[in-house]
């Protein structure tokens, strides 16, 4: 019989209407795995069992009634530190962030609310968001469930980590350059990077998405169904498009994928990586679809330009901080942005030059195909104590080559676990699609779950 913390949120969903289940009973089940790990993995930044339960209370007497809000009422689901909720802080994982409580939801906070969703609480980050780390100056060291010792990735580290260690079905995290994917391929579960704009989020810029951290891409097209309502507050938002989100099944016979073993920078894949890419693609082929090799498209330069960018996006923040406050960031971050205050203006506009260039080849090289498939990260997950692989300001990006480009060309994109390597850590593919095919990001996903071998045991505390 499948343990309370581990069911769906669509098994979820039909236990409450049948009434075998209630969302108060799967809530304390989730906050008592959430006890029995957390001082392994330290993946929760705050814990809100008392409003939790009082949520989940409240869901109960609407399943009671015949009244849900929605088929997510009652499911249980933990938010990142940077997207805000109402009453709680949103310190964006450093110890010299903003400590006051936020004033309202960010629009994706509201639409599960509005769904009925118990909150949980909120997972931890990396300082600013800016590593694929659980390393952070105000949370500590976040930890990998398969391996304690090893890295949940990041930014969106406490919720991929939580969602393999069974904190709740539902996890939100936000991605600029691979922060919900990553995660999910060192973790081991499932994470969907929309298209920019269909999931409206405050504030929005360039890249930046909100997306779902799932275990099954039906439950990440479940929420998907709540989390793409309209909200005026997203100025960067594509219009409303109702989209039959919980149509998933479909054949995959005659698909074209295109295979991306070498994107052309940043780390080349492990032997172990390659080998679960190649096996998903084989898989794909058997089952009917279409695979060609792409070339590779992307350069170190862009990748440099990208890092320039980045740099200067952040340096403009924290260079106007009082020096107190400035000495409280992680000194890796620091390291890393203050590189940009040696950039000129020239400088900076051909650095952005560079990431539309990003942009421009991550589309062309899709256009030829239905789809892409690729390593999530060219590498699983690397020492629980580093900021990134070897922890050098100089090259924080190697690892993350294979998901940005794809932020910056607003694609949809989502990782599944293909595997595990040599010492059982997980192995993410990356399913990329042309910029407003979410929902055929997401059948891909289904049709891969049905195509993989049986996942392995989630691990126990």
């Amino acid at each position: 019989m499948t343990a309370l913390h581990d069911l769906s949120a669509e098994a979820l969903s039909k236990s409450y209407r049948s009434g075998e289940l209630s969302p108060v009973e799967v809530t304390r089940a989730c906050l008592a795995r959430i006890d029995a790990w957390e001082a392994k993995l330290n993946a929760m930044y705050i814990v809100s069992a008392q409003s939790a339960l009082a949520e989940a209370a409240a869901s109960e007497a609407r399943w009671r009634a015949g009244m849900p809000l929605s088929a997510l009422d009652g499911v249980p689901i933990t938010i990142k530190d940077n997207i805000a909720v109402a009453g709680l802080p949103a310190p964006l994982g450093t110890a010299a962030g903003d400590m006051s409580s936020c004033a309202q939801d960010a629009p994706p906070v509201a639409r599960v609310r509005e769904a009925g969703c118990v909150l949980l609480g909120k997972t931890t980050m990396p300082d600013y968001g800016m590593l694929v780390s659980g390393v952070s100056s105000l949370h500590g060291t976040s930890r990998n469930p398969w391996n304690t010792t090893s890295n949940p990735g990041g930014s969106s580290s406490g919720a991929g980590a939580g969602m393999a260690a069974g904190y709740a079905p539902l996890a939100l995290g936000t991605d600029i350059g691979g922060s919900v994917r990553l995660p999910a391929a060192y973790n081991g579960v499932f994470a969907l990077k929309p298209s920019l704009g269909r999931v409206p989020i405050s504030p929005p810029f360039l890249g930046r998405v909100v997306g779902p951290i799932t275990r099954t891409a039906g439950d990440a097209a479940l929420l998907m169904a709540t989390l793409a309502q309209p909200d005026i507050r997203d100025f960067m938002a594509l219009p409303y498009e109702k989209i039959a989100w919980g149509s998933l099944d479909g054949d995959v016979a005659g698909v074209k994928l295109g295979l991306v073993l070498d994107i052309g920078a940043g780390t080349r894949p492990q032997p172990a990586v390659r080998a679960a890419i190649e096996a998903a693609a084989a898989a794909f082929e058997r089952a009917g679809a279409i695979v060609e090799p792409v070339a590779p498209f992307a350069t170190p330069e862009m990748m440099a330009g990208l890092d320039g960018f980045f740099q200067a996006r952040l340096w403009a923040e924290v260079e106007g901080l009082a020096p107190d406050r400035r000495a409280k960031i992680l000194p890796f971050i620091v390291a890393w942005c203050q590189r940009a205050a040696k950039l000129t203006a020239a400088d900076a506009a051909r650095n952005f030059a560079l990431v539309m260039q990003i942009r421009e080849k991550a589309v062309a090289a899709t256009a030829p195909y239905d789809f892409l498939i690729s390593p999530t990260s060219p590498i699983t997950a690397y020492p629980a104590t580093e900021a990134t692989p070897g922890d050098d300001p100089e090259k924080p990006f190697e690892h993350i080559a294979f998901t940005v480009p794809f932020n910056m060309s607003e694609q949809p994109a989502a990782s599944l676990c293909a595997g595990h390597d040599a010492d059982g850590l997980p192995i993410g593919l990356q399913i990329v699609g042309h910029r407003f095919d979410d929902l055929g990001v997401l059948r891909m996903a289904r049709a891969y779950e049905t195509l993989r071998p049986p996942p392995r045991p989630w691990p126990a505390p």
